[in-house]
């Protein structure tokens, strides 16, 4: 199942394993349900922050890519 959604950012880490970076996203959805993930950073926009409005795309129920909402 594919899809997306619209949420808020809650907190964002980013870290390197091995050389690699990633960047750990908690996003708070609509209906007040949380999610977390461990993206590789050409899937998040640079410099998120806590409190942004973004764009979540999921597959399997599972985050994949984060964008910025248009405004």
């Amino acid at each position: 199942m594919l899809g997306e959604a619209e949420a808020l950012v809650v907190d964002v880490n980013h870290l390197d394993v091995h050389g690699v970076g990633y960047v750990d996203v908690t996003v708070a959805y609509r209906d007040r349900s949380t999610a977390s993930a461990r993206l590789g950073r050409e899937s998040v926009p640079e410099n998120l922050v806590p409190g942004e409005q973004i764009i979540v795309r999921v597959a399997a129920n599972m985050i994949v890519a984060i964008e910025r909402s248009p405004s």
